[in-house]
């Protein structure tokens, strides 16, 4: 027969031959409750109140003892699993310090290129100077500079020298007085306006370059036309 623990509703398989008379209570092997089991049906207690038919002395002889069924253990419960505990909160590990970091690779100073020697100035040759043959006057070499300008009372020629003279001369008479020029040339009378001027020039001019000179040519008479009279042939 079938009987069910009242805590847990778990059904067991009972033999009713091992069951007594007046039933058992047995634990359950789930729950660990208590599990009443009746007797089976058809079988009268003690407690029912019923006479019980006399039996012959033989036939009590011959029955055997009443069968008392060993109590009902359930199988021992399964152990409960444990309970997995949650594992402890478990702080990380700090970080390993990063690495230093490493210097930078000082750039290596390129070496200047050497420089390739440079080839010795080589001074021109100077040219041989051409033999002047004798009897030959030696020609005066170019010379790139200006040339110095030639002091005309220093001059070798007498006739050149007295023409440079007498136009210094005049030109100092229009230098001294640039008004009075200006009305004989407008007016046409500067013989009578410098007739003093230029009788203490020719006085000069005859000291410099000699009465002889002086009266044989023509240069002093020459420079007041030119340079007095503006191109004008007046004395």
């Amino acid at each position: 027969m079938n009987v069910s623990c009242p805590d847990c509703r778990s059904v067991f398989r009972v033999d009713p031959a091992k069951v007594p008379g007046a039933g058992v209570r047995a634990r359950c092997s789930v729950c660990s409750g208590i599990v009443p089991i009746p007797a089976p049906t058809g079988m009268n207690t003690p407690a029912s109140g019923t006479d019980r038919t006399p039996t012959p002395a033989s036939s009590r002889a011959a029955a055997p003892p009443p069968f008392t069924p060993p109590p009902f253990t359930p199988s021992p419960l399964p152990p409960a699993a444990p309970r997995a505990t949650p594992p402890a909160a478990v702080r990380p590990a700090a970080p390993p310090p990063p690495p230093a970091p490493r210097p930078a690779p000082v750039a290596a100073v390129p070496t200047p290129p050497r420089a390739a020697p440079m080839p010795a100035p080589t001074l021109p040759t100077p040219r041989p100077t051409p033999s002047t043959p004798q009897g030959t006057p030696a020609t005066p070499s170019e010379t790139t500079g200006p040339r110095k300008p030639i002091n005309p009372f220093l001059a070798k020629d007498p006739n050149q020298r007295a023409k440079r003279l007498a136009r210094a001369l005049v030109s100092d008479i229009i230098t001294y007085h640039p008004a009075k020029h200006t009305e004989g040339l407008r007016d046409g009378t500067l013989k009578q306006l410098f007739r003093e001027e230029i009788k203490k020039s020719f006085e000069e001019y005859i000291a410099q370059v000699g009465q002889q000179l002086a009266e044989s040519t023509t240069y002093f008479q020459e420079a007041l036309n030119e340079v007095l009279g503006g191109g004008k042939k007046i004395f």
